[in-house]
């Protein structure tokens, strides 16, 4: 079974690079159209650059330090997870903003060309995700049969995809905040309008963020779920098969999800339809597998109904963040019409939808949590999360499909395409958006029952039966916890609203002093919003990921591991419905703006669309930085916890527990105020 393990990893590298060959063969279309994707390619390459550069330098003090603590196994396992995360977003990356181009070409032959191409670079960045974790997890404990070595592997994964979504977040939407606040309200000029300095830099950040930022998220869950899943499962079956079942799971969900890209081709029902398509198949393919798995390689129907729990979970996330976030859906159409009065009424709206649309997921999580536990104990939550998982690839080549067909939309735009052409491209890009929002609930449920997984671990680990909620230090540990979230959001979105302020002021210099930008006679400096962007990502995205890895230790270490405990329950349970909550009221505003640009309400440039373009800049940083950026938090705090469970074991005297707690102290008040002293320089 391992053999056919490693088969399917392989399977789906080899079928990635095939995609990439099979994209590689067609057409960019015009000089003009080249030029404009070499400009969002090269943008996207620098940034990378130097996000890697800054991460390396970071990693290198952190390899130190678990080569120290916790040996050499682990330490390598750090380097291998971060390697291979840092791999698949840079590949997947550099496929998005080549296919981008040829997604507007293939869109001159029509919408079943245009809808093929990008879905195959998708399923690239998918694929990738999925061989490339799959391999790393299951070989490294081939090679070294250490499951508590596995934990710094998934810290790797986590640490890059902590920088790459805060960062990749910051960048995106700074530039998307700025090119839209300045362009489409101050200058009423279309979306992508390429006498915009910032258009390229909001095209870049598609790329940066939705693409290399959302693969490294799910890549990190993909590679969590399957490390707690394989550590509860020791001693469970026969012959080790409780580790290797998560591995045989995983393997048999990446074949179902390759075969449901067969059948991911535009029909009547169009685009949306076509997507579903794939992703139903490949979800009754994995329960026919998983099926025949349960009963004749471990004999336990149970494990059956626990990946099926799983399967099911991530399908009705989906739809339920579909229901509150579709263009064609009530709830964002009555977000698009509070617009009517303003922008106020209309973030109001946006809002209060958020809110309300944490009910649904907070049920189906934890009837998905008592069902699994009930069935398999603490293993079956997280077999669960491997079920939800299993078919990654498909459900993340759906999800960057969405970027990729916007850069294609804004390419066409840029280039002044035929309307034709236009309109098929924007029939793509609005389902984009729909299955960008259903992406971000998939990650955000598959990120809560990964970490319900890690705080079983941990508890296991640090043999914690019991939190105790009277107990003092457990309660400022839980309330803590739940802060965490919020400071972590505060500050995102605080380097958003930096970043954008500096945009903002950038292309109104531009529109003032470089004659002939508004005549299209003279082409903005675009490199300069590049810059403004990417340095303040790198700036930003420090302080919070040193927060998310010196909580859990400044805490476990000076109050104790229930103390801790309490801290990953009150941040898992704050985390999940600000997430949500975010998530979703981005994606409301975003498609409320959509449905009033269709000719609704107005149509664009009417009041309504201006007030719908303000809300969709405050939704933009909720649903495309913070939002997603708080599912890695909560993973990441979890997995740090169970890495340091044997340190906070030993009993530390008063004089160390100080020392701990001033020194965290002074490093966080030191990088608050050095961030302080670059934002006003």
């Amino acid at each position: 079974m391992i053999f056919a393990v490693f088969g399917a990893a392989l399977l789906a590298i080899v079928y990635s690079v095939y995609l990439i060959s099979k994209n590689a063969k067609l057409s960019s279309g015009s000089k003009k159209m080249v030029d404009l994707a070499k400009l969002i390619q090269n943008g996207a390459k620098t940034y990378l650059f130097r996000q890697y550069l800054t991460i390396a330098v970071i990693a290198l003090v952190l390899f130190v330090i678990l080569l120290y603590a916790l040996g050499v196994r682990t330490a390598l396992g750090f380097v291998f997870g971060a390697l291979f995360s840092a791999l698949a977003g840079y590949i997947g990356m550099h496929v998005a903003t080549s296919a981008n181009v040829k997604t507007t070409e293939a869109a001159r032959h029509g919408l079943k060309q245009a809808l093929l191409v990008a879905f195959r670079s998708g399923s690239i960045m998918g694929f990738l995700v999925v061989g490339l974790g799959l391999l790393v997890t299951a070989g490294f404990y081939i090679v070294f049969k250490d499951l508590e070595a596995l934990i710094g592997l998934g810290f790797g994964a986590s640490l890059i995809a902590l920088f790459a979504r805060v960062g990749g977040g910051i960048f995106t939407k700074a530039a998307d905040v700025g090119a839209d606040l300045v362009g489409k309200v101050e200058m009423s000029i279309p979306e992508d309008d390429p006498r915009n300095p910032a258009v390229i830099a909001d095209n870049v950040g598609d790329n940066v963020g939705d693409v290399a930022g959302m693969g490294a998220d799910l890549y990190e869950s993909y590679v969590d779920s399957l490390i707690v899943a394989m550590i509860l499962g020791v001693g469970l079956f026969t012959a080790d098969k409780g580790i290797y079942l998560p591995l045989v799971l995983a393997g048999a969900g990446t074949v179902a999800a390759i075969l449901g890209t067969f059948v991911v081709k535009s029909g009547k029902r169009g685009p949306h339809a076509a997507l579903n398509r794939g992703i139903y198949l490949s979800a009754v393919l994995m329960a026919g597998l998983a099926y025949l798995i349960s009963k004749y390689y471990v004999n336990d129907i149970n494990i059956f109904y626990v990946t099926i729990t799983g399967i099911l979970t991530g399908l009705l996330i989906g739809k339920v963040t579909g229901y509150y976030t579709s263009e064609k859906g009530k709830s964002a159409q009555e977000v698009a019409r509070a617009a009517q009065t303003g922008p106020a009424t209309n973030i109001i709206s946006g809002l209060s939808l958020g809110m309300t649309s944490t009910i649904a997921p907070v049920i189906i999580i934890s009837i998905t949590i008592l069902l699994s536990f009930y069935l398999l104990g603490l293993f079956g939550i997280a077999l669960a999360a491997v079920g939800m998982l299993a078919t990654l690839g498909v459900t993340l080549a759906t999800d960057t499909y969405g970027p990729v067909a916007d850069n294609a939309a804004g390419i066409a735009q840029m280039a002044n395409l035929p309307n034709e052409v236009k309109t098929k491209i924007e029939e793509l890009d609005a389902v984009g958006n729909t299955t960008a929002a259903i992406g971000k609930g998939f990650a955000i449920g598959s990120a809560v029952l990964t970490s319900i997984a890690l705080f079983a671990a941990f508890s296991l680990a640090v043999n914690l039966q019991v939190i105790n909620l009277v107990t003092p230090t457990v309660f400022v540990g839980l309330i803590l916890g739940a802060l965490l979230p919020f400071i972590f959001s505060a500050l995102t979105l605080k380097a958003v609203a930096n970043a954008a302020n500096a945009v903002v002021v950038e292309v109104r210099h531009q529109f003032k002093n470089l004659n002939g930008i508004l005549q299209a006679k003279a082409e903005p400096d675009y490199d300069k919003c590049i810059s403004i962007t990417t340095k303040a990502a790198q700036k930003e995205m420090i302080a919070p990921a040193l927060i998310a890895i010196l909580a859990p230790v400044v805490v476990g270490v000076v109050l104790g591991p229930e103390s801790l405990g309490g801290l990953l329950a009150g941040a898992i349970a704050s985390g999940f419905l600000l997430a949500v909550m975010m998530a979703n009221s981005g994606g409301a505003w975003d498609n409320a703006k959509k449905y009033i640009e269709a000719g609704n309400l107005g149509g664009k440039g009417s009041d309504a669309h201006k007030a719908a373009v303000v809300g969709d800049t405050v939704g933009d940083p909720f649903k495309d930085t913070s939002g997603p950026s708080i599912n890695i938090l909560i993973k990441l705090l979890s997995i740090v916890s169970l890495l340091i469970a044997p340190l906070i074991l030993f009993d530390f005297s008063f004089e160390v527990k100080a020392i701990v707690a001033g020194v965290s102290a002074v490093v966080m008040f030191a990088i608050l105020f050095l961030n302080y002293r670059i934002k006003r320089k």
